[in-house]
């Protein structure tokens, strides 16, 4: 018999269109004649399924069933395409852990740590994992300038401390550049994360659960048109992003080893994509997406087809991961 599966999509961050676009991916790319397939828009005014016909049909939010015709629809796993809250955040997951219903991600623990930036690099800096230089500010803090620029130097990196796909981030040069970065930041999170520059090579590695094994997908070297991998850079076609990356065999290897020792060490499951950027042979961790964009233009798709790994098996293994 067909499992049913449900494909939340959409979520309550600025990422929410971006989501929407890789949820319709998994909707084209997993196997119809295994799976029923229903694309479930998960927004702040509603939560929906939406079917072939583009009819809105409600979602129960007591039991996560829909009824079409008269008939209620269960499911038997969910499909986790939203970037940001509540998806990549764990939040919308405890929930489905109520209802005892399977996921596609990592539990809801590993995910809200890993969506908070600076949570993810004290957790990881112990375990030996080289990372940037940092300094944590909350809203409200007072602002010294002169402190933070002792910490991490400039150029630096302002960022939310929760939140993708580069919304709010800046690249500051100048101490009269930080405080307008901040402000930026912080209208996308109450909490931010200044990070020292790395002058080196930029690369993104995915790792995925694939048939009850943790597999290291082949890295992706990123050369931005801009300042960094931003909005533009990411979904513009404002970027190279070259895959197999062109490094040295020592420096694939100390990228390889590192990305798997954070999946482990985490303890994750299902799909992750780690950013890295390389200083002589030294990969020094960025950040962890555990939701990574899943749009034919995303970095973790063509990674998975370069190790031979179509859409349709990526997504099929990553239910049936989650199924098991």
């Amino acid at each position: 018999m067909k499992k049913n599966i449900a494909i939340i999509m959409g979520g309550y961050s600025s990422e929410y269109e971006i989501s929407i676009q890789s949820g319709n991916i998994v909707y084209q790319n997993l196997d119809t004649e295994k799976y029923n397939l229903y694309r479930i828009l998960i927004l702040k005014e509603k939560w929906v399924y939406v079917d072939e016909n583009d009819v809105e049909h409600p979602v129960n939010v007591a039991d996560f069933t829909t009824t079409v015709k008269g008939y209620k629809i269960k499911f038997d796993c969910v499909f986790n395409a939203i970037h940001g809250h509540p998806g990549e955040d764990g939040t919308i997951l405890a929930y489905f852990d109520l209802l005892n219903l399977k996921y596609t991600s990592a539990p809801f623990y590993q995910m809200a740590v890993t969506f908070n930036k600076r949570d993810t690099l004290s957790f990881l800096k112990p375990f030996g994992i080289d990372v940037a230089k940092s300094f944590y500010m909350n809203k409200g803090d007072h602002i010294d300038t002169d402190s933070v620029l002792k910490e991490v130097g400039l150029p630096c990196f302002v960022k939310p401390n929760h939140g993708g796909s580069s919304f709010g981030v800046s690249k500051v040069k100048s101490n009269e550049e930080l405080k307008p970065a901040i402000d930026i930041a912080m209208k996308e999170d109450d909490e931010i994360l200044i990070e020292q520059f790395l002058d080196g090579i930029e690369i993104s590695v995915g790792v995925i659960e694939y048939k009850n094994k943790v597999k290291v997908l082949p890295i992706t070297e990123i050369v931005s048109e801009n300042e960094f991998f931003d909005y533009d850079a990411k979904y513009l076609g404002k970027s190279q992003e070259i895959t197999p990356a062109r490094i040295s065999k020592e420096q694939e290897k100390n990228v390889i080893i590192a990305a798997e020792k954070i999946y482990r060490v985490l303890n994750l499951s299902g799909v992750s994509r780690a950013d890295f950027i390389i200083v002589d042979n030294k990969p020094y961790f960025i950040e962890l997406n555990m939701v990574p964009g899943i749009t034919t233009e995303s970095i973790l798709p063509k990674q998975a087809m370069a190790a031979g790994i179509s859409l349709k098996e990526l997504f099929g293994n990553a239910i049936e991961m989650a199924l098991k």
